[in-house]
């Protein structure tokens, strides 16, 4: 047990919200699940077309399409009308983040369109597609190929845009980094309308490395091209029960995939995919996994598992099995494996469906799991939408991997949330430096994971009701975000912006580097066209007039603070 003992909390009174919630699963099971499915069916006959279509004809309407958002954002009057913004629904996001700034007034441009696979190139090794393709629809092309993005995040409606403008991770990122680190190249529409192609070594390097996590307040991203690798048909996957206190469980997930000897480059001993479960104060589960050969897999003797068919137990449940059973070791076919986590939402599928997981449930209704995100938020009234605030924690951390034992003590005792997800990453060192840096001087220390050119970061991703709320005591879910986020700033730890932030913007601007996406902003005239991504982070609502200040405020003397030009300008 950690030596961090969870406080003891008074007992709350309950209110009607909590019966609401309580019972929400009649909603989800009557109205939510089969539009869920309606949805799911329409938009997977919609791919279906699209991938019929010629690469020619779908490069047409993508110039097609490029030429009208430029001339929409030519129609704009600076003077009279909002800051530009996507004509997105609020509701429709995959993120937890409020959207209230689109209840400011503002200049819708549409991007419905951009949702095509314009092309895979096999020699070049390159997926070239729009920003509202998903993970599932691009998956579904590229796998019978024996080809994959380097990073596929789980979650099937996760889109490219998202995972590129905001942040992506998966269980092959502590090889390539984040999702947004796979990418060679962004088409761009600039605020004056201009089209750009932007790279790591052409004349808009600047602009390539500014656009991750700026959450789409540089340009509009209406194409990239994506690093693809080569695959195998199934994933060989090896669970490894762990048990201990906290900081046991972090050293065991640490050497499950980092070599002590520092070799932390030799695919011999460093697997093809990571990914760790701790499911409670002494117990967790670690996964490593390598591609193998449809071959391999239908050796005499070896297990294979179909994760991804309706009936079969949820994945997190499958893996806490190790734990009595003890390692062992098993195939998955690779797509399945990829969207291991999508039919239970990880294990958010526990608290919105409590019996969602039971053998009848699965049988009869799993294969309409699992309820879109996006409609589960748009049958959510204020009052809820604040209740899930303050009693539910939808968030992830990204910290230095030699303090995950002291991240998982952090939580425990402010949020005592189980299960936790681990996922480890590579935080490269850029010729710029980016939002998100590694601390100085960490390749002098040689840590495990770590490399001369990246530092070894983890996600730990926190996504439950806390125990307190469990238990029914008085949790205030607002304040444990505020301490999470000064906690993270003290430890040179992130916090993606998709999630419900406390920060104010100076405190922001403490945790991200803005030298050079303030600069890029100036330069590239996104100033007064589009929103601050602290602005569009911001909680709450947003009036016109406070955007307009805003923004101003940032034509003037910008909140963050850069301590010389160096960090606007390559390093050496």
């Amino acid at each position: 047990m950690s030596d961090l003992a969870a406080p003891l909390r008074p007992k709350r009174k309950k209110v009607w919200v909590d019966y609401f919630v309580q019972f929400r699963w009649i909603l989800v099971i009557f109205v939510v699940l089969p539009i869920s499915w309606t949805l799911y069916f329409l938009t997977y006959l919609g791919d279906v077309k699209s991938e019929r279509k010629s690469f020619k004809q779908r490069q047409k309407e993508h110039e097609e399409n490029v030429k009208k958002v430029v001339a929409r954002l030519k129609q704009r009057n600076a003077s009279k009308d909002g800051l530009v913004c996507t004509a997105r629904k609020p509701w429709i996001a995959v993120g937890m983040r409020n959207v209230d700034y689109k209840r400011a007034r503002h200049f819708e441009v549409d991007l419905s369109a951009f949702r095509n696979i314009i092309e895979i190139d096999k020699e070049r090794m390159i997926a070239r597609v729009e920003p509202l393709v998903n993970m599932g629809q691009i998956t579904r092309v590229t796998v019978p190929m024996n080809l994959a993005l380097a990073v596929v995040a789980e979650l099937d409606d996760l889109t490219v845009g998202g995972l590129i403008n905001g942040y992506g991770i998966e269980g092959s990122s502590h090889i390539y980094g984040l999702f947004s680190d796979t990418v060679v190249a962004y088409e761009i529409v600039l605020a004056d309308g201009r089209v750009v192609r932007a790279t790591k070594d052409n004349e808009f390097s600047d602009l390539f490395y500014t656009i991750p996590w700026s959450q789409g307040t540089l340009g509009l991203l209406v194409c990239a091209e994506i690093k693809l690798i080569p695959i195998k048909e199934y994933m060989k996957l090896t669970y490894k029960p762990a048990v201990g206190n906290l900081k046991d469980l972090a050293q065991a997930y640490v050497d499950s995939f980092t070599p002590r000897d520092g070799d932390q480059d030799n695919p011999e001993k460093v697997p093809d995919f990571v990914e760790g479960m701790v499911y409670s104060a002494t117990e967790g589960v670690f996964m490593t996994g390598r591609y193998a050969s449809k071959e391999e897999a239908k050796k005499k003797g070896n297990v294979i598992n179909s994760v991804g068919w309706w009936f079969k137990p949820w994945f997190y449940q499958h893996a806490q099995t190790a734990l009595k059973k003890g390692e062992f070791v098993e195939y998955i076919p690779t797509r399945e494996y990829y969207h291991r986590h999508t039919r239970c939402l990880y294990w958010e599928g526990k608290l919105i469906l409590p019996f969602g997981d039971q053998f009848w449930f699965r049988f009869l209704l799993g294969c309409m799991m699992p309820p879109k995100v996006s409609l589960l938020k748009a049958t959510q009234g204020e009052a809820i939408r604040n209740y899930y605030h303050e009693m539910h924690v939808i968030q992830d951390m990204l910290i230095p991997l030699y303090k995950v034992g002291d991240a998982l003590d952090f939580i425990h005792k402010e949020m005592e949330v189980y299960p936790l997800w681990l996922c480890p990453h590579k935080l490269f060192k850029f010729p710029y430096k980016t939002m998100i840096y590694p601390e100085a001087g960490f390749e002098l220390h040689r840590r495990q994971g770590d490399t001369s050119y990246a530092q070894m970061y983890t996600d730990v991703g926190v996504y439950y009701a806390p125990g307190p709320v469990l238990r029914g005591e008085v949790f205030d879910g607002a304040g444990a975000v505020r301490t999470m986020e000064s906690w993270l700033i003290e430890n040179h730890g992130y916090q993606p912006q998709y999630a419900v932030s406390e920060l104010d913007e100076k405190s922001f601007w403490r945790m991200f580097d803005a030298g050079l996406y303030e600069n890029c902003r100036k330069k590239y005239g996104a100033v007064g066209t589009f929103m601050s991504v602290y602005y569009k982070s911001k909680k709450g609502r947003k009036t016109e007039k406070e955007v307009q200040e805003a923004e101003q405020a940032h034509l003037e003397t910008p909140i963050a603070e850069v301590d010389d030009d160096e960090d606007d300008q390559p390093a050496d």
